[in-house]
């Protein structure tokens, strides 16, 4: 039996918010576009960026954009599957990231609280610089 793809959860909201184009605008269509980049990982995985770790690098990639409040919505796509938190995004992210102990998986996110969350779920975390280059 094969392992199964490394897991990468996409903290939608935090990677939105990182680069000022105006997202606040339409958060519904900032996280559509988020959610398009992000489409190319399933099949590529990350590339050799900053604060990607080895084995998310060129590897086939279960992508999950997490969104919440005004981005919900956003439909899946081949590639990326949709988590919809009813409440609280960074709570939806942290059970993601418990329900794949025993599972390589990465959260992308600059939220200080939610990595110390995810990594104490056994979760390995980077920013969203890695999934969203300048």
């Amino acid at each position: 039996m094969t392992d199964p793809a490394p897991l990468l959860v996409v903290d939608g909201a935090n990677v939105v918010g990182s680069v000022p184009d105006g997202w606040w605008r339409d958060r519904r269509g900032a996280a559509a576009r988020l959610r398009d980049l992000l489409v190319p990982l399933a099949s590529t995985g990350l590339p050799a960026a900053a604060g990607a770790p080895p084995w998310a690098v060129g590897v086939p990639l279960d992508v999950v954009l997490v969104t919440e409040g005004a981005a919900r919505g956003v439909p899946p796509v081949p590639g990326v599957r949709i988590a919809e938190a009813a409440g609280s995004g960074d709570d939806l992210i942290a059970d993601l990231a418990a329900e794949a102990a025993g599972r390589r998986c990465l959260v992308v996110t600059a939220d200080r609280g939610l990595r110390a969350r995810v990594e104490a779920a056994g979760a390995t975390c980077a920013g969203p610089r890695t999934v969203r280059p300048r």
